[in-house]
């Protein structure tokens, strides 16, 4: 399974926190705008690749980050819906 995948929050602060622990463990990530068809209470959200999630998931359950969820793009272009898989 490869493709990326978008962390979306409900909150600026998980998401800044977010941001510097993966950041930590050297995890590829890029700060994106939340697509509007993740419905989030915060503008942020982290896309990633799928290679990543293990380690992401690790990240934020160790440090009880909380997120809105982890979204799959439901084509290749990210702009339609999207699944959410946590």
């Amino acid at each position: 399974m490869s493709g990326v995948l978008v962390m979306a929050f409900d909150s600026s602060q998980q998401a800044l926190r977010a941001e510097m622990l993966l950041e930590e463990q050297d995890i590829a990530f890029d700060m994106i705008p939340t697509p509007g068809a993740i419905t989030a209470g915060c503008a942020l959200s982290l896309s990633f690749s799928t290679e990543e999630l293990e380690r992401v998931m690790a990240v934020v359950q160790k440090e009880h980050i909380e997120i809105r969820g982890i979204f799959r793009a439901g084509d290749s272009s990210g702009e339609g819906s999207f699944e959410q898989l946590v």
